[in-house]
């Protein structure tokens, strides 16, 4: 399989970036795309309910919990102290697939987009400082930047430049909402 194609969206909270995410998968998913996702969170989170099997068997000092079924299986990772694993680490664990979009990993050395809001919680630019950034998704005129600039809201063209920047093929007809 040729190297993973890697699609990012980044910007601050409230910035419309889950919204956007949403959004993308639906519909390049539509076009047949499989499309996987990675979201960093910069906070604890917790999958499991307090209380359920795998809960408790993490609780009791387990490594790696796997819950499976006929519908789908999710690995639960404790690290335990370990340091976060590096974002290579992560995408080495996924399965074979068409794009991983990323959401978060504002740092990382991959295209993204660059969502904002005006009821973000911080309105700084990112792209002025971030080489990788190469459009911005925005509910409002953008004129400090010299990047495409996409009403926030335009899933389709969006999805568009994805597949441009990230040299995606359809290969199969995908019929169209209006079929």
């Amino acid at each position: 399989m040729s190297a993973m194609k890697i699609f990012g969206i980044a910007g601050w909270k409230n910035s419309g970036k889950t919204g956007l995410m949403v959004r993308l998968v639906s519909e390049l998913t539509r076009r047949g795309y499989v499309v996987s996702t990675v979201k960093h969170a910069h906070h604890d989170f917790d999958i499991d309910k307090v209380g359920a099997d795998s809960y408790r068997h993490r609780e009791a000092g387990a490594h790696e919990v796997t819950i499976v079924s006929g519908t789908r299986f999710a690995i639960m990772h404790e690290l335990r102290g370990a340091p976060e694993p590096s974002f290579g680490d992560i995408l080495a664990r996924l399965a074979p697939c068409d794009l991983v979009l990323i959401e978060g990993y504002k740092r990382e050395p991959i295209p993204k987009i660059e969502a904002r809001r005006l009821e973000s919680a911080n309105r700084e630019p990112l792209a002025p400082t971030d080489p990788h950034i190469c459009a911005i998704a925005a509910d409002h005129p953008v004129a400090d930047s010299d990047l495409p600039v996409f009403d926030l809201d335009d899933t389709p063209a969006i999805a568009d430049f994805v597949e441009k920047v990230t040299g995606l093929k359809r290969t199969a007809k995908v019929s169209s909402p209006n079929d």
